[in-house]
């Protein structure tokens, strides 16, 4: 017997209404409105249902990663945990997103092991929501999210480009890279922007070759970031290259000029100034600022292993086991962390630091821009490690 349209109407919608649904299980709202609808419900309450039910789960899917984030908010520290072997990773396959760079496509230089792209960040003390690249489109509407800062930064924007492409894969996108060191990744359907502006020192280097000198306290390529809604910077690869690779001559800070000067001063001199200018020039209350917490590499194996030696990353295939890294906390973080907290209004700092020095598995090493000649152990395979660095900036952005 097939009861009456409006009388199945409005005892699927009782259920809806009255389904208790634990925020781990989703599955549960669709069972019972499925159960309803099978009863017998006409085609025009039959789409009603479902209009109805995706409203729903829409609102228990934030409400459920509101919680999952705050349910232990007081002792959870998202930045603090290990790494878990996860099947349902990676969040995409590299073969499906066509501008990854070469340098970070280990799948595509041959890396032959595939244990480094199964592992998913779990916090100590709670759970974080899962990287929903829709909902980040949906959120990113109309707006512009800018990465400023070196090679990591570009690291960081592929992920996220990548991220969206395979979220939304048929929809149309562009992307432009110019010599001026800027590139946009942007989807029309959504009027969303992504962009990487390379700047590996945020502070200025002017003068011609053999003359160039960085100053330490001045700060004139600003105006470009004052036209993003969403600012995430990052600064520390560059700072300890020397000989050719240097890109200065002499060091400047006031009135005085050195030939060098000892490398973590100069940076915290230079974040200093990078703080100095947020605060004057970045309204918080129409520009979300952010901090890339400081990328480290994996060159010296006596970092993580008791064993010493001179190893590398070279052949490493798996995460260091639990939550501490022997070589302790990275001087550039604390000098981070330091100048963040005498900032006016504080940017956030997205700690990536730990996360990813227990990463010892996931740089390109030699399957990366330069082969065995010059194995990689400082950027990061995709997909990998910056995908979860950017699952974070998602939850920083939109569940704290």
């Amino acid at each position: 017997c097939i009861k009456e349209p409006a009388t199945q109407l409005r005892k699927t919608k009782y259920l809806i209404n009255h389904t208790i649904l634990p925020p781990q299980q989703p599955k549960t709202l669709i069972t019972s409105v499925s159960f309803a609808m099978m009863r017998g419900a006409a085609s025009t309450e039959v789409v009603a249902v479902m209009v109805m039910m995706l409203a729903v789960l829409n609102q228990l899917e934030s409400a459920a990663a509101n919680a999952s984030l705050s349910s232990n908010k007081s002792s959870c520290n998202i930045y603090r945990g290990s790494w878990v072997y996860d099947n349902s990773y990676p969040l995409y396959d590299s073969k499906s997103c066509p501008f990854i760079e070469r340098q970070f496509n280990c799948k595509s230089n041959g890396r032959p092991d595939q244990g480094y792209l199964k592992y998913r960040w779990q916090p100590s003390g709670c759970n974080i929501t899962r990287f929903n690249g829709l909902g980040f489109l949906e959120r990113l509407k109309g707006k512009k999210l800018m990465f400023v800062g070196d090679s990591l930064s570009l690291n960081q924007w592929q992920s996220l480009t990548c991220l969206l492409h395979n979220a939304s894969p048929k929809a149309k996108f562009t992307m432009t890279r110019s010599p001026s060191g800027l590139s946009v990744f942007s989807f029309p359907a959504y009027n969303a922007t992504i962009m990487f502006s390379r700047n590996a020192f945020l502070v200025d280097i002017v003068g011609a070759p053999s003359k160039r000198v960085m100053k330490l306290d001045s700060i004139s390529t600003g105006s470009l970031w004052k036209t993003a809604d969403v600012l995430v910077f990052n600064s520390w690869h560059w700072w300890l290259h020397t000989g050719r690779k240097q890109p200065w001559d002499a060091i400047e800070y006031g009135n005085v000029t050195v030939r060098e000067m000892d490398r973590l001063v100069a940076y915290e001199k230079a974040i200093r100034t990078w703080a100095m200018w947020i605060d004057q020039n970045i309204d918080p209350s129409k520009t979300k600022v952010f901090f890339q917490g400081v990328s480290p590499d994996h060159a010296r194996s006596n970092d993580w292993s008791k064993q010493g030696g001179n190893g590398s990353c070279i052949g490493e295939t798996k995460p260091v086991t639990g939550s501490n890294y022997r070589a302790g906390p990275h001087p550039a973080e604390m000098v981070v962390e330091k100048v963040i907290k005498t900032m006016k209004n504080p940017a956030r700092l997205i700690d990536v630091t730990l996360m990813s020095q227990l990463r010892k598995d996931g740089h390109p090493s030699v399957y990366g821009f330069g082969g065995h000649k010059n194995p990689d152990c400082s950027h990061w395979c995709l997909a990998g490690v910056p995908d979860s660095w950017n699952q974070l900036l998602y939850s920083e952005l939109f569940h704290s």
